[in-house]
């Protein structure tokens, strides 16, 4: 007599994402694993007197997402603990909202906000006189919301000991007055460290309470695994630690260690000896390292072939490009995998000089190392990212031609052609690399997968439509694609292809059901659909207020 299962769905559109890409219309989950998947009557063979029926009537089912590149712990504690900038679009607007802060908060040691846009600071960033005009004596510390750049005041310059005679830190830019010389305000990339180190971290308990806050709103999107990059700091480390055990993590995380540029070999034992405290964990691991390669376009940090537009650079380059060498054939050599942020051309370029290198002198094995961003590439560097194996994980999010980056900084700071041939898909996929989508997030704000495979097909602004307004349309792709950049490569790219994913017999239940079926709507309504229900590993982590089942 076959197991009876704990839970049926039937009647569903049912997109499996197998090898196949099969569909069906029932499923069942027994534990934390399904069971079998089929027709209806295939999966009726398994109702027992305690299972619970769920009547989809035509509803899609798919495998939960995958968010792989997602900065979670940092973006929920800044959620909860720091002046939110985003919608500010002036820099009186952010002094306005610091100012309030400070108000509600009189005895604060130290201010940190997030989410400027580099629209209101253009060519240069702000100033800090206009923060000093509001707070005087306390250090004022504003992330940009791509977090490449800080705004400070002059007490938090004072702090960090930033004066006229502090020269640039290797890949960093301490942004200053052209008459006087003196630092102006604005500091880019390694620069920030400067100030950064200067001021206290969030607390173990804060950060556990940003992650917590993060899993509410990710299971609502239907999100049930995730790739942390740039985990540096124990506090954040230990309080995905305790979150495990205390049985409070609701999606697996698999998460990078922060390679230090200024480090190099020197540090390897010690991220060594770090993945190895994280290495039995069920829904936390640490299994990647994380490098930073260059900048970001709206900084002019991003490290171009050719240079900017606007200024008479190429950008900023972190590494020593030895070092850089040098490093990742160590990391590779002790089995790490490797996550690299890359924006330009020039960077990815040199990304890739580093994996090929690694290649060459060490034994290669199923690393799935990874290039995340991937704003400009040349095609010559796409068919090497499939020769070396390389993952791509892009950012379709930003597929679009948003008024306040595209036209005021892409095309002004890349110029016209360069703008035109940003953020490849299609071709990745063309060359079969594994493309495995992420939102980047907090730099998105609004993750949810259902945005961003619709930007994926359109390329064009939701709520927008005409030629004029896609984002290099050639680049668009496939419902299909979108969705296996969303599930199965992402779990791929994590090696947890064996585990989820996709919807089989012996996979985790790791499961969404969707209010429409994504093939019979229009591409630019598919960020209307809703997702009704979030199962992971069986468990019911989100269900919609409005979805009730009904017992048959």
């Amino acid at each position: 007599m076959a197991a009876s299962a704990d839970l049926i769905l039937y009647n569903g559109s049912i997109y499996t994402i197998d090898n196949d890409k099969s569909r069906a219309e029932a499923l069942a989950i027994t534990g934390s694993e399904i069971l079998i998947v089929g027709t209806n009557e295939d999966v009726k063979a398994f109702e027992g007197d305690n299972t619970q029926l769920i009547d989809l009537k035509g509803k899609m089912v798919l495998p939960g997402f995958f968010d792989s590149h997602a900065h979670v712990s940092m973006g929920g504690a800044e959620a909860l603990f720091t002046v939110d900038l985003n919608d500010c679009e002036s820099q009186q607007e952010a002094a306005d909202a610091v100012k309030k802060y400070l108000d509600d908060k009189p005895d604060i040691e130290v201010i940190i906000g997030v989410g400027w846009g580099n629209a209101i600071g253009t060519g240069s960033g702000p100033r800090k006189e206009i923060l000093d005009n509001i707070v005087p004596t306390v250090p004022v510390c504003l992330y940009s919301e791509d977090h490449h750049s800080l705004w400070v005041n002059s007490k938090a310059l004072e702090i960090a000991g930033i004066g006229k005679e502090t020269i640039n830190p290797k890949g960093g830019v301490i942004e200053r007055d052209p008459v006087t010389g003196e630092a102006s305000g604005t500091l880019r990339e390694s620069a920030m460290n400067l100030v950064i180190n200067n001021i206290p971290e969030y607390t173990v308990e804060q950060y556990k309470a940003g992650i917590l806050f993060y899993q509410k709103i990710a299971a609502a999107c239907g999100i049930t695994s995730v790739h942390e990059p740039f985990m540096r700091n124990g506090n954040a480390l230990d309080a995905y630690s305790q979150l495990e055990k205390e049985g409070k993590l609701t999606i697996r995380y698999r998460n990078s260690l922060f390679v230090d540029p200024e480090k190099g070999n020197d540090q390897v034992e010690e991220l060594i000896a770090e993945r190895e405290k994280h290495s039995s964990g069920t829904y936390f691991q640490t299994n990647s390292a994380k490098f930073f390669i260059d900048g970001v376009v709206e900084g002019a940090t991003a490290y171009l072939e050719e240079p900017y537009e606007h200024i008479d650079s190429h950008g900023e380059l972190v590494w020593d490009t030895q070092i850089y060498k040098e490093t990742v054939a160590r990391l590779h050599q002790e089995r790490f995998t490797i996550h690299i942020h890359s924006i330009g051309d020039a960077s990815t370029r040199i990304a890739l000089d580093g994996l090929e290198y690694a290649q060459i002198k060490e034994e290669p094995f199923d690393s799935r190392h990874a290039i995340t961003h991937l704003q400009l590439v040349n095609p010559e560097d796409i068919s090497r990212m499939k020769k070396l194996n390389v993952v791509a994980v892009p950012n379709p999010y930003w597929f679009m031609k948003e008024p306040s980056y595209y036209f005021d900084i892409e095309e002004p700071y890349l110029g016209k052609e360069r703008a035109e041939r940003q953020y490849p898909m299609q071709s990745l996929i063309d060359e079969e690399i594994v493309a495995a989508s992420a939102s980047d997030y907090p730099v998105t704000m609004n993750f949810h997968p259902l945005n961003a495979i619709q930007l994926g097909v359109t390329r064009t602004e939701i709520g927008k439509s005409g030629d004029h307004l896609i984002n290099n349309p050639t680049e668009r792709t496939t419902l299909e694609n979108m969705i296996e950049s969303f599930t199965i490569n992402g779990a791929y790219s994590l090696k947890l292809d064996h585990l989820t994913g996709s919807i089989e017999k012996g996979k985790k239940a790791d499961i969404i059901v969707l209010d429409q079926d994504l093939f019979k709507m229009p591409e630019a309504n598919i960020h209307q659909a809703k997702v009704l229900l979030t199962l992971f590993e069986g468990k019911e982590v989100y269900r919609d207020k409005e979805f009730t089942v009904v017992p048959s």
